[in-house]
């Protein structure tokens, strides 16, 4: 019997001397924390989302004690909080341009053609992986909300066109709808830049329109009508490139025959611009 008690007593007293051994480690050896981490993080929102490419508002306090970040990169944080956080830490606050969550696809249940009824799983990933959901256009939106569901911010909503509508005052570019995406529709950009191509299919012609009523046929009217590189065609569909320096307006979307690329400016409903008069025009023709 006594040979049974010697292993775990031996195991015990190792255990009882490692821990001993941990503790005055700790107390002689642990790095203090500057305490303007924790007095920093108690401002910030608290919403660990990652937006400002830290992986929590504890970590982004750290990277703003020793300066590597500017306070302003919170986008959740508003500008009182902002300031509070840069005078505290005596910081410029520095300026973020805000950016927010673009889909890439305006084919809601009136646009894109359906050549399927999907009665599975109501998630988009489900939807892909079986049937892709039951819309012609296998580069589109499939309309189930995973991106909705992802958001913490209450920033997407479903429309009654099956599309998700962003709320450009909630959204903080957080990614987790670029994530939540199977089809990777969704794309940061700053809100100023507001000439957006609102397609993904690398099709063109009558076969692109064949699949959904606002699909971008390439036919590059956009490229011609904007300041010269803004707006160049690759893979049938218009990349916008603002680094190229020529000024964006809204005249690369007036000759374009299905609305595939908007000037997003006012209120926006399913990432289309009803306040734009040439959005307007083109979303009446469209279905006349």
């Amino acid at each position: 019997m006594s040979d049974l008690l010697i292993a775990p007593a031996i195991m015990a007293g190792l255990g009882l001397f490692f821990s001993v051994i941990l503790a005055v480690a700790y107390r002689f050896l642990k790095v203090q924390e500057d305490p303007r981490i924790e007095e920093t993080e108690l401002l910030l929102p608290g919403s660990n989302c990652g937006a400002c490419g830290q992986p929590g508002c504890h970590a982004f306090a750290e990277q703003l004690v020793l300066g590597s970040v500017k306070p302003s990169q919170c986008t959740v944080a508003n500008q009182n909080v902002v300031d509070a956080v840069a005078e505290l830490l005596d910081v410029d606050p520095g300026q973020q341009e805000k950016r927010v969550a673009r889909l890439r696809c305006a084919g809601g249940r009136a646009e894109a053609f359906q050549i399927a009824e999907y009665h599975g799983f109501a998630n988009c990933r489900a939807a892909a992986i079986v049937s892709g959901g039951g819309k012609g256009c296998s580069w589109g939106c499939l309309g189930l909300g995973d991106c909705a569901i992802s958001c913490g911010f209450d920033a997407i909503r479903m429309n009654s066109n099956g599309l998700p509508a962003v709320d450009i005052d909630r959204c903080t570019a957080c990614g987790d709808c670029v994530e939540a995406c199977p089809r990777n529709l969704f794309v940061l950009t700053p809100v100023a830049q507001k000439l957006f191509v609102q397609c993904n299919t690398p099709l063109r012609g009558d076969a692109a329109t064949a699949l959904c009523k606002v699909a971008c046929d390439a036919c590059g009217r956009c490229s011609a009508d904007a300041a010269p590189g803004l707006v160049q065609m690759v893979e049938n569909l218009p990349l916008v490139d603002y680094s190229a320096g020529g000024p964006a307006s809204p005249e690369a979307t007036f000759r374009c025959p299905t609305g595939a690329i908007q000037w997003l400016e006012g209120v926006q409903f399913g990432n289309q611009d009803f306040s734009n008069p040439q959005s307007k025009n083109q979303r009446e023709s469209r279905y006349a």
